[in-house]
Parts: structure tokens; C-alpha cells; sequence
């Protein structure tokens, strides 16, 4: 999930139109529109998904592997990666995080069980989001799920995750969580050789990850989007 700056948690008390629609690959997001603001790429859902959190991101995992997810949102991320977990046979250990959870009804209407055809595991996706928070859920042999109601600024993770998913909303609405003391703490979380993947490309961005430590690439992004960047965890770094 993409979230923004205080403008958009006063929303989240208040009522304001959001919006279930369809982005260019068919698959549905959340739109906000006063905010000109969604959950993912409009140029396709679940391809930015694959693209830039499987793809350059898990695939880069051949055993194991424990992800902290950056914004559970709408829960699509970690939906695909426990499909990738069936497909694969491989135990992923997966922590989302969430300050602000996205309604029942909302969830009601995203159509990602279809979109992925992935009909066998409809009550899957319907768990990720009905099992309370801060716990626990075991949805398969192979993959465990914890979701935290937690501002990311309050985490306190010690080399903990093999892999982030940072998917937080733009610099442009929330640029307080692209910051350097942010990273600092995404590369707290991650164990030595660790990963943290995002949508996000600007320059400043890059300078900030880089001051939290981490060796910094950028590569090609996701339909609609001309790069993205992936971040090792250095360890020459005295963080």
C-alpha cells in the first residue's frame, strides 16, 4: 500500500471517496482520487507486483526466505508471494504492515483471486485480511503469515528479514517515509546480504538509501514506469 502525508490521515477519519478501479493490465486498485493517489501502478496491478517485488526481489531467494512487506494495503503482494510459495514449494515467513487496513468492503471488490486465476485459494486471500492483527497465521505448510498494525516509523526489527517489499505511496504525498532515518531502520531489519526492493526512483530517494548504507542499483521498472531500485544491505557499513 501506498500511503501519503498527514492530508491523507485526516482522511482516513473522515469521509472521503475512494475508489475500487481497474488498471491497465485488469486487475483492481484503490483510488483516491482527491489525492490523485492509488494503491498501485495504474498501468497494471499485478504487474508492477511481479515485476518489481517477485521478479527482482524473491526470485533472488533460492531457499528460504522471511519478507517484511512495507504497506500491506490491499494485501496483493502478499497474496502473489504465497502463490509463489505454492508453486515453488519454498517456506516463506512473511511480516505485512499496516497502519491504516483497507475496509472488508473494499476487499470485497478487489478481484485478484480472478485476475491470478487462483480460484483453489479464494479463502486464502479472504484470510489475509479477515485474521486480526498482530498475530499469527499459519496458511499453509509452507507459508506464515504476521500482519502488524504499525506505523513504519515505530519498527524495531535487528536483522530479522531476508527481503523488504517497501511499498509505501509516493515521495510526492509522503516524502517523511522515503527519508534517511527510514532506511536506516529497513536496513536494521534485514539480516546480512539482505534485499529491500521498491517501485520508486527518484534521486533523492537513491541518496537516502544510500545514507542508511546500502548498495543502491537502479533497473528497469514496471509497465508505465522507466526504472525502479533495489538496495543490498552493505556490510562494510558500521549501522
Amino acid at each position: 500500500m501506498r500511503r501519503t502525508n498527514s492530508a491523507y490521515q485526516k482522511t482516513l477519519h473522515s469521509i472521503v471517496k475512494r475508489e475500487i478501479i481497474l488498471t491497465g493490465d485488469g486487475s483492481a486498485t484503490i483510488s483516491i482520487p482527491e489525492l490523485n493517489e492509488c494503491y498501485h501502478s495504474r498501468h497494471g496491478a499485478i504487474r508492477e507486483a511481479y515485476h518489481v517485488f517477485i521478479e527482482r526481489g524473491l526470485h533472488l531467494f533460492p531457499d528460504d526466505v522471511s519478507i517484511l512487506e512495507i504497506g500491506f494495503g490491499t494485501g496483493l503482494n502478499a497474496f502473489i508471494t504465497f502463490l509463489e510459495s505454492e508453486k515453488y514449494q519454498r517456506k516463506i515467513t512473511y511480516t505485512g504492515v499496516e497502519a491504516y487496513p483497507v475496509s472488508a468492503e473494499e476487499v470485497s471488490h478487489l478481484n485478484y483471486v480472478d485476475q491470478l486465476e487462483a480460484g483453489q485459494f479464494a479463502s486464502v486471500f479472504e484470510q489475509l485480511h479477515l485474521r486480526e492483527w498482530d498475530s499469527e497465521l499459519q496458511l499453509s505448510e509452507k507459508f506464515k503469515i504476521r500482519k502488524l498494525r504499525q506505523k513504519f516509523e515505530d519498527l524495531q526489527f535487528e536483522q530479522h528479514f531476508d527481503l523488504i517489499y517497501f511499498d509505501a505511496f509516493g515521495f510526492a504525498v509522503q516524502p517523511e517515509l522515503w527519508s534517511a532515518e527510514i532506511f536506516t531502520s529497513m536496513y536494521r531489519a534485514l539480516k546480512p546480504e539482505g534485499i529491500l526492493v521498491t517501485y520508486a526512483a527518484r534521486s533523492i530517494i537513491k541518496r537516502n538509501m544510500q545514507l542508511a548504507g546500502f548498495v543502491v542499483e537502479k533497473m528497469d521498472g514496471p509497465p508505465g514506469k522507466r526504472e525502479m531500485m533495489r538496495g543490498l544491505k552493505n556490510n562494510t557499513s558500521n549501522l
